[in-house]
């Protein structure tokens, strides 16, 4: 099979882009307006996008709170999803009224930042803290701009939690990070397996 994404002639029942895409890490963003109101909200067109310096990218479909927090104050986080905390992940996806707290919400508790204003999520054994890069408006190869909006941040702080640190690595099957894969399916970090680069020839 092969189909055209502009015009949906798959004839399965749902686009299958996002379950070939897959799987994609989650980012938990937490984002601060310029009044102090404090969003919180899971992205899964998220990912680590350089090392030096070390950026990252969120992506939202329509300009959501994030993202416009993210303008107004230049920083934000992103905390680890993990197995354990995948029910208050899903709540703070929820689309609350504008001033409900997704940390009340999903009964979370905030945990301070230390080189940004915005807070974490406190039970998560990982977090980025960010400032702000660039917002860009998505364009597709016709020049449309679109409803969608692309986020990059530098990460000037991470947050570990010890009991997750092992032999100089941060454990990460000990902490079952989560990602989202395809419809309404995730998949759990349980199992990890190492292979070695070859040479150049």
């Amino acid at each position: 099979m092969i189909y055209s994404p502009a015009l949906q002639d798959h004839g399965l029942g749902h686009d299958p882009f996002k379950a070939i895409v897959t799987p994609r890490p989650i980012g938990w963003i937490t984002a601060m307006s310029a009044k102090g109101e404090v969003n919180l909200s899971p992205y899964s067109f998220f990912n680590a996008v350089s090392t030096r310096p070390h950026i990252v990218m969120f992506s939202s479909e329509g300009k959501k709170d994030a993202v416009a927090f993210v303008e107004e104050t230049g920083e934000f986080t992103c905390s680890l999803v993990t197995k354990a905390l995948l029910q208050q992940m899903n709540q703070t996806s929820a689309p609350l009224p504008r001033g409900t707290s997704e940390y009340g919400h999903a009964g979370l508790e905030m945990a301070a930042s230390t080189f940004v204003r915005p807070p974490r999520v406190a039970a998560s054994p990982a977090a980025l803290e960010c400032k702000l890069l660039s917002v860009q408006q998505l364009v597709d190869f016709d020049g449309n701009t679109t409803d969608r909006w692309m986020v990059l941040g530098q990460v000037v702080g991470i947050f570990m939690d010890d009991a997750f640190i092992k032999d100089g690595r941060f454990d990460t099957v000990a902490a079952h990070p989560i990602a989202r894969c395809g419809y309404a399916d995730y998949a759990e970090v349980d199992h990890l397996f190492s292979i070695q680069r070859p040479p150049g020839g």
